[in-house]
C-alpha cells in the first residue's frame, strides 16, 4: 500500500531508474523506496504493431514502445556497449576507469538475470582490418565491445528484474508525475490522479519520452539548462548480406564521418542485423527506430541502422527537443506517420509511391507511407546523409543501391542538460538527475551506470544520517 512519505522516490522506470532502484535496495535494504512509472508494468506492455494487430501506428495515448517498466529500452534489441567513447557524457562528471567499472558491474547484474556472456569486439584482427579499410575513405570505426541481448531476451531480463524489485521496493505503474515541488522535508510530487507523494531524496530518471516534461519542471524550479545536440536523420534498410562481413565481426558498427560539403558529423547508430524497422510515439509524434532478435527463427532478411546528423546550436536557441519534434511532425503531416523512400528515387528527385515500392528488391519490414523525404528534412541534412551513404558504399558495396530504403524521420531526443555535480546532483540538495531524459546519457550502458552511481551517493547519505 503506497505511503505519503519515502526516503527516496525515483521518477521513471526505465533503465537508469531500474538500476538506481536495484542498487539502493541492495545497499540500504531497510529504506522506503518508490519508483513512479507513467506507463504499464512490463507484463502488460504491448505495441499493436509488434503484436500484429495493426500494420501502422495507431497513436496510442501512452505509447507501449516508449513508456512502461523498462523504458524505451524494453522494445530495443538490448545492445550494451562497453565504452566511454559514445553512449553519453558521463565522462564529463566521472573518471573513465570508474565508468567502465560501473558498466562491467551492470553487465554482471544482467548476466545474473539471464543475459548472454557473448561479446563482439573491435579489438580482433578482423575488426582491425575493417577499421583500416574504412579509414581509407575517412570513415572512423569507434572502438568498443558490445553485447547483444536480443529484443526477446531483453524483455525476459526486464521481467525478472521487475519481479526482483517488487519484493524489495514499491513500484507504481500508470502513475505520471505532473509537478515537482520543493517541500519542508525535501520534495513533493503531484500525481495525475491528484495524490501527493513526498520524499527526502529525489531521483529524476524521466527517459527519452519524459525529456521535454522534465525540462519544463527544471525551469519551474529555477534550475538552469545547457543545450544538448539534436540528432536527426533516417533509418536505412537494406539486404543483410550487404553488411554481413562487418556485422558478423563487430555486430554493431559505429562509423563517424565528417562530410566534405559542410564539415558536419554523420554517424551510423543502432545497427540491427537481420532486424526490423519499427515506429514509436514520442508525445504524439511518430518517429522511426529499429530492433533485432537473437533467435534465428525470428530474424528478417534485412539489416537496418540509423544515419544521424548531429547539430549543436548556440544562443538564442534553447529548445533542441522542440526542433526535432517539428521536423518529425512534417513527416507525420505528409504521411500520417513514418515516410519511406527508395534511395534511387531520392537521388533522382522522385517521390516513391506504392507502385515503385512494390517493385523494390528490398522488402520493407515496416508498413510506412511511400513519399518524398526532401519535403521533410532540410537540404543540409539530406546532403549529409546522401554523402554518407555513398561513402559507406565503398566498404559495404550495395549500400548506395537504388532500392536501399530510407525511413524518416529518426530523431534522438536529448533533454537540455542540467548543471550537475560529479555526484549527478542538481543545485537543489538531494535532487539527482540520471539517464537519457536528463541529457547526460544516450544509451543503455551509461544510463544504467548513472543510476547506480547516484544510488551509491544516496545510500551513503542515508547510512550516515542513521548512524
Amino acid at each position: 500500500m503506497p505511503k505519503d512519505f519515502y526516503d527516496v522516490i525515483i521518477i521513471g522506470g526505465g533503465t537508469s531508474g531500474i538500476f538506481a532502484g536495484y542498487e539502493l535496495s541492495k545497499l540500504v535494504p531497510g529504506a522506503d523506496i518508490l519508483i513512479l512509472e507513467q506507463g504499464n508494468d512490463v507484463y502488460y506492455r504491448e505495441c499493436p504493431i509488434i503484436a500484429g494487430k495493426t500494420p501502422a501506428c495507431v497513436k496510442c495515448v501512452n505509447c507501449g514502445v516508449m513508456n512502461g517498466f523498462g523504458g524505451a529500452g524494453a522494445f530495443s534489441d538490448g545492445k550494451y556497449n562497453f565504452t566511454t567513447r559514445f553512449g553519453g557524457w558521463l565522462s564529463d562528471y566521472l573518471d573513465e576507469e570508474y565508468i567502465m567499472q560501473l558498466i562491467e558491474y551492470i553487465d554482471s547484474i544482467n548476466v545474473e538475470f539471464g543475459a548472454t556472456e557473448k561479446r563482439f569486439s573491435t579489438e580482433t584482427d578482423e575488426a582491425r582490418e575493417i577499421a583500416r579499410s574504412a579509414l581509407g575513405y575517412d570513415l572512423h570505426l569507434l572502438s568498443a565491445s558490445v553485447k547483444h541481448l536480443g529484443t526477446e531476451n531483453n524483455r525476459v531480463i526486464l521481467t525478472r528484474l521487475s519481479d526482483y524489485l517488487k519484493n524489495r521496493i514499491e513500484l507504481l505503474c500508470n502513475t505520471a508525475v505532473e509537478k515537482i515541488s520543493k517541500s519542508k522535508n525535501g520534495y513533493s510530487l503531484t500525481i495525475n490522479d491528484g495524490r501527493v507523494f513526498s520524499c527526502k531524496y529525489l531521483v529524476a530518471a524521466p527517459g527519452r519520452s519524459g525529456a521535454e516534461w522534465f525540462s519544463s519542471q527544471c525551469r519551474n524550479l529555477g534550475l538552469s539548462l545547457i543545450n544538448n545536440q539534436v540528432d536527426i536523420g533516417v533509418r536505412v534498410e537494406l539486404p543483410a548480406i550487404v553488411f554481413k562481413h562487418i556485422t558478423d565481426v563487430v555486430y554493431e558498427s559505429k562509423f563517424l564521418y565528417r562530410t566534405k560539403q559542410y564539415g558536419d558529423i554523420v554517424r551510423t547508430f543502432c545497427m540491427n542485423p537481420y532486424g526490423y524497422v519499427v515506429s514509436e510515439n514520442v508525445d504524439g509524434i511518430i518517429t522511426v527506430n529499429g530492433h533485432s532478435y537473437t533467435d534465428k527463427k525470428l530474424r528478417s532478411e534485412n539489416t537496418n541502422f540509423a544515419l544521424l546528423v548531429s547539430n549543436r546550436f548556440t544562443q538564442p536557441f534553447k529548445e533542441p527537443y522542440q526542433y526535432g519534434k517539428r521536423i518529425a511532425s512534417l513527416s507525420n503531416m505528409l504521411g500520417g506517420g513514418v515516410l519511406v523512400q527508395r534511395f534511387g528515387d531520392l537521388i533522382k528527385g522522385k517521390r516513391t509511391n506504392e507502385h515503385r515500392l512494390s517493385q523494390c528488391f528490398t522488402k520493407p519490414t515496416l508498413k510506412a507511407t511511400p513519399g518524398d523525404l526532401s519535403l521533410v528534412l532540410t537540404k543540409r541534412h539530406l546532403d549529409n546523409i546522401i554523402e554518407m551513404i555513398r561513402v559507406l558504399d565503398y566498404i559495404a558495396p550495395g549500400t548506395a543501391n537504388y532500392d536501399t530504403l530510407l525511413y524518416g524521420v529518426e530523431v534522438k531526443f536529448y533533454s537540455s542538460r542540467l548543471q550537475l555535480t560529479d555526484e549527478l546532483e542538481t543545485k537543489l540538495k538531494n535532487f539527482f538527475a540520471i539517464g537519457d531524459g536528463a541529457g547526460i546519457t544516450r544509451g543503455l550502458s551509461q544510463a544504467a551506470a548513472s543510476g547506480v552511481h547516484a544510488a551509491r551517493i544516496i545510500a551513503e547519505r542515508l547510512k550516515n544520517a542513521s548512524a
